[in-house]
């Protein structure tokens, strides 16, 4: 676990091992959010990225009889 301080602006710097493995690149968007007591910074991917990222998904659904 890699730990950062935060600066007296409360700015911090994603360490390079994390942004490597993450993708996230210089003017990338994030999102940043509090969760349990922790932050938790979500990366933002473009719409076209996301193209074709649900293919083969199973859009089968159970209905019940009384559904149309």
């Amino acid at each position: 676990m890699t730990s950062v301080t935060v600066s007296p602006k409360y700015q911090i710097v994603i360490p390079k091992e994390i942004r490597e493995s993450m993708g996230i690149v210089s003017g990338q968007k994030v999102q940043i959010m509090s969760y349990q007591g922790r932050i938790e910074v979500i990366p933002l991917k473009p719409m076209k990225e996301m193209k074709g990222f649900l293919k083969g998904i199973d859009t089968t659904v159970a209905r019940e009889e009384d559904r149309i």
